[in-house]
């Protein structure tokens, strides 16, 4: 008999919600099994992970398992981990440079509904400025830099990161503290957990 779960999975991977508006169509990446312990939510898909199906299957997901300190093999065992980005689709290219935003459809659409069904949560990681403003509200600080800071303050159940995309590198420089503080604390919680 397939589970809820495997049913919502099967629904959002049929998802057509925003479908006029991603150049590249819609993919929906996401990854869950209600035995999950840790719940990763991110951004959205770039282009690799869009022709690959697979979350984090790119540069920001190396430098993400480096934070970890995780082999592939666990990061990638939804009985282990959840992933769960704020938009499921690649939403595609900013003029600007870099990626469109998440589509602002799946989070309200998905995500209650998917947590719903993960009743062993112990951690989430809000992974970038999307998903912490999303998820803490009126708690998130001013600026990204500021909620990450006070990350203590979300816990022990939460921990917002950066985003570890390349464009992360400089904030890096500027803020050695979270390398050198929050990152072993983050690897603590999680091997405790997986």
């Amino acid at each position: 008999m397939m589970s809820e779960l495997t049913k919502l999975l099967s629904e959002i991977t049929d998802c057509r919600i925003c479908a006029e508006h991603l150049a590249l169509g819609p993919r929906p990446v996401v990854r869950a099994e209600a035995g999950a312990r840790v719940l990763i939510i991110g951004q959205a898909p770039g282009t690799r992970v869009h022709e690959s199906g697979t979350p984090w299957d790119d540069k920001s997901g190396e430098r993400l398992r480096e934070w970890l300190d995780i082999e592939p093999d666990d990061f990638y065992d939804a009985s282990k981990i959840a992933i769960m980005p704020m938009g499921f689709c690649y939403p595609g290219a900013n003029p600007k440079g870099g990626d469109m935003p998440p589509r602002p459809e799946c989070a309200p659409q998905w995500h209650d509904r998917i947590r719903a069904q993960l009743p062993n949560i112990d951690l989430t990681l809000l992974v970038g400025s999307y998903a912490q403003p999303y998820y803490l509200g009126k708690r998130a600080k001013r600026t990204m830099t500021e909620t990450i800071r006070a990350w203590r303050d979300y816990g022990p159940d939460i921990i917002p990161t950066p985003h570890p995309s390349w464009r992360t590198t400089f904030w890096l420089k500027k803020n050695p503290w979270f390398e050198a503080k929050i990152v072993p604390e983050l690897r603590r919680r999680l091997h405790a957990l997986i």
